[in-house]
C-alpha cells in the first residue's frame, strides 16, 4: 500500500509530531505534503527518509492549489490519502476526489466545543468541513470526546473511528542522569522545584494562569514553558509585571524526537529531556481534544495537574493515579502545586495510561482503517 499524508503545516505542534511518529510506525510506504510552513517537523521527516513536498498554498482561498495537489496525487499513484488538520482536510479530500482516489481518511486532531485549531467554530467553518467530509471514507477522532463532538456537528456516526494519539513511551522514560544534565544546561538552581507547561503559546492554552500562580508560590519554584507561539511576548511581559521573570524559562519549540545535533541547544534539549527536568506538569487549557502533553508527562513519571484532558478522563481513574483535575484559575493551581509538592516525588515510572496510548497500538488500529477503506473502494 502507498499512502499520501496531507497536512496544513509542519511546524512543531502536537498533530505535526504525531504524524511523524505515525509515519515511522505504519507498515506502508508514505509520502507527505504540507500546504504551508515546512518547518522543523518537515526536517525531521526528511531525516527519517520520508519524501516531503511543500505545496506553497497562498491563503485560505488559493483555489489554484487544488489542481496542483490533484496532479501530485495522480502522479504518485497513491492507494490512499490521509489528511490532517482543517485546511488540509478541505483541500486534501477534494483534491483526492479530483485525482480519482476514493480511499480517503481524515484525522480530526483539534476539534473543541467552541474552536478548532484556534479558529472560532462559525456556521461557515462547520458547513465547509461537513461538505468536504462527505468526500472521504471515514473520519478519525483522536479521542471519544472528539468523536462525540463530531457526531454533534453532524458527521454520521458510522463514518467516525476513534484512534487515540500515540506516544513513544520509551523516549520519555525517566533518566536521572539526563535530568541533571538538562537542569544544568537550563541554569536551574540546585533544589529548584520546576513546574512545566508544554504547548503552543497561544491564548487558548492559558499559560498566563501559571505565570500568575508562580507569583504566589515560593521563590524556589520555577516555571519552564516549552513551546513557541504568538503569546510569548505577552507572557514575558506578564512575568515582568508580576516580578517573576527571573523564574520563568522559555525554551521555544522543541521536537519530541531527537533534536538535530546542529540545532541550538543540542540534542539533549528535546522534549523528552525537558520533560524529565520537570517536577510537575501543569496544563491549564480549558478545552483540549486529547491532551498529548499530559500523556507524555505521565510517560515520564510526572505528577500532572490539568483542567481538560480527554485522554485521562476517557480511562478508568486508576490508570493515571498521579493525574489530578484542577478547576478554577491561578489560585486553584497555587493550592494544587503546593499539595503535589508536599506529597514528595513519586516513583517516576509510567502508569497504565501512558502504555495505553503507545504509538504502536495507534498505528495498528489505523492500519485496520486503511485496509477497510481500500477494500471498501475495491468492492464498490
Amino acid at each position: 500500500m502507498k499512502a499520501l499524508h496531507v497536512i496544513t503545516g509542519l511546524g512543531v505542534g502536537g498533530a505535526e509530531q504525531q504524524l511523524r511518529l505515525l509515519v515511522r510506525n505504519l507498515p506502508v510506504e508514505c509520502d507527505v505534503v504540507t500546504l504551508t510552513n515546512p518547518g522543523a517537523v518537515a526536517e525531521g521527516l526528511v531525516a527519517d527518509g520520508v519524501r516531503v513536498t511543500h505545496l506553497g498554498i497562498q491563503g485560505n482561498r488559493d483555489l489554484a492549489a487544488l489542481p496542483r495537489l490533484a496532479r501530485l496525487i495522480r502522479r504518485g499513484r497513491y492507494d490512499l490519502v490521509h489528511t490532517h488538520l482543517y485546511r488540509a482536510c478541505v483541500y486534501g479530500r477534494t483534491a483526492a476526489r479530483i485525482a480519482g482516489v476514493r480511499a480517503v481518511v481524515a484525522t480530526e486532531h483539534s476539534l473543541g466545543d467552541s474552536q478548532m485549531e484556534g479558529r472560532r467554530l462559525t456556521p461557515g467553518v462547520r458547513a465547509l468541513y461537513l461538505a468536504s467530509e462527505r468526500l472521504g471514507r471515514s473520519t478519525v477522532a483522536v479521542s471519544p470526546t472528539v468523536a462525540e463532538r463530531l457526531r454533534r456537528w453532524g458527521v454520521p456516526g458510522p463514518r467516525i473511528e476513534v484512534v487515540p494519539n500515540g506516544i513513544d513511551v520509551d523516549r520519555f522514560r525517566f533518566d536521572a542522569a539526563r535530568r541533571e544534565s538538562t537542569r544544568r544546561r537550563l541554569g536551574l538552581p540546585q533544589g529548584a522545584y520546576v513546574v512545566g507547561g508544554v504547548g503552543r503559546l497561544t491564548a487558548g492554552k492559558r499559560f498566563e494562569v501559571l505565570v500568575r500562580a508562580l507569583a504566589e508560590l515560593p521563590d524556589d519554584v520555577w516555571l519552564l514553558l516549552v513551546g513557541g507561539g504568538p503569546e510569548e511576548n505577552v507572557l514575558r511581559r506578564a512575568a515582568q509585571r508580576m516580578g517573576v521573570a527571573d523564574r520563568v524559562l522559555f525554551t521555544g519549540e522543541r521536537p519530541n524526537g531527537p533534536a538535530s545535533q546542529g540545532a541550538a541547544g543540542g540534542s539533549d534539549l528535546d522534549l523528552p529531556s525537558l520533560t524529565g527536568a520537570m517536577d510537575l506538569l501543569a496544563s491549564p487549557s480549558a478545552e483540549e481534544a486529547f491532551g498529548l502533553a499530559v500523556v507524555e508527562a505521565l510517560a515520564a513519571g510526572l505528577p500532572v495537574l490539568y483542567v481538560s484532558c480527554p485522554a485521562v478522563d476517557d480511562l478508568p481513574r486508576d490508570a493515571a493515579p498521579f493525574a489530578r483535575r484542577v478547576q478554577g484559575g491561578a489560585d486553584s493551581f497555587v493550592r494544587a502545586v503546593r499539595q503535589a509538592r508536599a506529597q514528595g516525588p513519586g516513583p517516576r515510572s509510567a502508569p497504565e495510561a501512558a502504555h495505553h496510548y503507545s504509538i504502536a497500538r495507534s498505528a495498528d488500529r489505523l492500519m485496520d482503517i486503511y485496509t477497510a477503506a481500500t477494500l471498501g473502494v475495491s468492492s464498490t
